[in-house]
């Protein structure tokens, strides 16, 4: 038995001897049970130690005498070790050797007593464990110090740079971002969008995010208030962060001060405008020497009369002369207009609205050996411009043609709107979809192959130097493409030139179309005998005011200067309104005048009339105007109304 015992016994040894770790069994009395050959060979004990029966504090002497325990009180550290064997606790700790070697010690109590010990050499693991962090540890620097480089490189960059992930919200921004809506760079991480760029500028932009989001490179403009109060315009492109699959992780948000180039090219454009308006008062002075020959003819013909007109007659004579002074004044008013300019505001606008007001200003500024001819597709076709803007391309165009048609020929101006597929937009550089577009085509000289490359170049012109910039049609360009457009371009030489318009297209109803339906003019408003103050210093317009005033129904006093409207105004308690021109002679003009009157007599109505387009320079006063102003030439029913506002509002 006891021989079947011992055979079991090394057979167990055997197989514990092929086990790569160390293995060690103590009984209660904390004796050597068991062991392998792979605890000696570890930890280099005494062969003569590696018998049952040997005691534990054998083996902890030997270590402690080797140094493995470190210097100190010998005995000492060897019952301590005995008192914490003989709790028989599971305890796991790992301990270095002094030749540098690492001993993961993990020991397990057994149910009678006693426990077994399992010992692992982990020194290489500990070691590639150790090289592993101080790899992660460089990394990481290394990390940080490309951020801190990259974050010092977009901070420098005159540039606002951002990153946003879906939601969407802000993962990265510099500090111009960060400084250019009022936060940190630190707060602005982490933030949704609305919160950063506020909720109302959000809402214009959001479009365009979730555009982007789609997958699509997105390019726009928008403005904002600085702190001065002065207005700023951002050009932003967000260029989407797609993986291989096509999925969009988030979008690259770079955005740049455009307000010096806006500024550029509103002085580009004012200049353009300007060219144009040489070009066309030679036109101008045609018609409005047509005009005056109405007036006069007519005016000479009544002079001559030696018995009075019945009423009929009488009428046939004033209603050209009434209608050579409204086209006059029209015609005034349209030139000021396009020659001012306004700041670019996109609007929508029914494109033939804009066609027929080029058209009119056109009329006698071509020659009479070319014809123009406009052709509407639909009036409510429209879209979304600078109504200004569409005005100064088309007289730019209009004149490229004229001077392509020196011996005369025909220059066509044709609305329609079309549909794009996929293969037509790519052709052209614009999404698929419905465009308005407006064709501007001549039987001029038309264009050889290298003119067509480069016509839209800015400063390139084929004109003889001094007669024209160059700026024309890069101007067209840059202002239909600002608009969301192109223009593609066909000429042959001999054949004529043909310019097409692509703008994106709004459909308007049908009301607000036809404007220019024929509906029964209203009542004129007239007065009830009020007495009022008209205040101007040319006799001839104040006679022809005051009979105005006299035949709408009102009472008159007329004043030459703003002393007399002063004492007028101040001294006459049954005066009921001042109708005063802004321009007069001396140091107060009409609108210091009626401010002056305004603050002693509050209950008087008070209106402005001027004949000039910028008055408020003129005047030396701001724009801002609390007064309705009336420009002169005005009609009956313009002065009813603006009399009927001001009087009313004080009853």
């Amino acid at each position: 038995m006891e021989e079947q015992l011992k055979a079991q016994l090394d057979l167990m040894q055997a197989a514990l001897d092929h086990i790569n770790q160390g293995f060690s069994v103590f009984d209660a009395n904390l004796t050597l049970v068991a062991w392998n050959r792979g605890l000696w060979e570890m930890l280099d004990f005494p062969q003569e130690l590696a018998r049952r029966g040997t005691h534990l504090e054998a083996f902890l002497r030997v270590n402690a005498e080797r140094g493995e325990y470190g210097p100190g009180d010998i005995e000492g550290k060897i019952q301590r070790r005995l008192e914490r064997a003989k709790l028989f606790e599971p305890h796991y700790f790992e301990r270095i050797r002094p030749n540098g070697q690492v001993i993961a010690v993990s020991g397990t109590p057994l149910p009678q007593g006693g426990f077994v010990t399992t010992y692992s050499d982990v020194t290489e693991d500990r070691r590639r464990q150790e090289k592993l962090e101080r790899t992660v540890e460089e990394r990481t620097r290394a990390l940080q110090q490309s951020e801190d480089w990259l974050r010092l490189v977009t901070d420098n960059i005159p540039a606002l740079i951002a990153y946003l992930a879906p939601g969407p919200v802000f993962r990265f921004a510099n500090r111009r971002y960060a400084d250019w809506f009022g936060h940190s760079v630190a707060s602005v991480a982490g933030r949704p969008a609305p919160e950063v760029v506020g909720e109302e500028l959000f809402k214009e932009l959001e479009p365009h995010i979730a555009h982007a989001f789609e997958g699509n490179a997105v390019s726009y403009e928008y403005r904002r208030k600085r702190s001065d109060g002065s207005t700023a315009y951002m050009r932003s492109t967000l260029i989407p962060d797609m993986t291989a699959d096509g999925r969009t992780l988030g979008i690259f948000v770079l955005s740049l001060d455009a307000t010096d180039q806006k500024h550029a090219e509103a002085a580009l454009v004012q200049s353009q405008r300007m060219d144009a308006v040489g070009k066309l008062t030679g036109g101008l002075a045609h018609d409005f020497n047509n005009l005056l020959a109405i007036l006069m003819g007519n005016l000479l013909s009544l002079s001559r009369l030696e018995q009075p007109l019945d009423r009929n007659a009488l009428d046939r004579k004033l209603s050209p002369m009434l209608e050579a002074t409204k086209r006059g004044s029209d015609l005034i008013q349209r030139l000021l207009a396009f020659s001012r300019g306004k700041a670019i505001d996109p609007q929508t606008v029914p494109l033939a609205k804009v066609i027929a007001s080029a058209g009119r200003l056109l009329e006698g500024s071509l020659p009479p050996v070319i014809t123009l001819e406009t052709v509407i597709e639909d009036d409510a076709i429209a879209a979304r411009i600078d109504p200004t803007q569409m005005e100064t391309a088309l007289i730019n165009l209009a004149f490229n043609a004229r001077d392509a048609m020196p011996e005369g020929g025909t220059l066509r101006i044709l609305l329609s709107e079309t549909l794009l597929d996929r293969r037509e937009a790519d052709e052209i550089g614009l999404p698929p979809g419905r465009y308005a577009c407006i064709a501007v085509e001549d039987t001029g000289t038309g264009m050889d192959p290298e003119t067509r490359l480069r016509v839209f170049e800015p400063f390139f012109t084929t004109k003889t130097f001094g007669t024209g910039s160059g700026l024309g049609l890069s101007m067209v360009y840059g202002f239909i493409h600002q608009s969301g457009g192109t223009i593609k371009l066909k000429s042959e030489l001999g054949k004529g030139t043909g310019l097409v318009l692509y703008l994106p297209l709004v459909v308007l109803q049908a009301s607000a179309a036809g404007d220019d339906a024929r509906l029964e003019r209203p009542a004129l408003k007239r007065g009830q005998g009020e007495l009022l103050l008209l205040v101007e210093d040319d006799p001839d317009v104040a006679s022809t005011v005051t009979d105005q005033l006299q035949t709408l129904g009102y009472s008159v006093l007329c004043a030459e200067n703003a002393e007399d409207a002063r004492n007028l105004a101040f001294d006459l308690p049954e005066l009921r309104g001042v109708l005063s021109d802004i321009i007069m002679p001396g140091q107060t003009n009409g609108l210091a005048l009626a401010r002056e009157i305004r603050r002693k007599r509050n209950d008087l109505g008070i209106a402005l009339m001027t004949g000039y387009a910028d008055w408020s320079a003129l005047a030396g006063q701001d724009a801002q105007c609390e007064f309705p102003v009336l420009a002169k030439p005005f009609a009956d029913d313009q002065l009813a109304d603006t009399l009927q506002q001001i009087l009313s509002s004080k009853t």
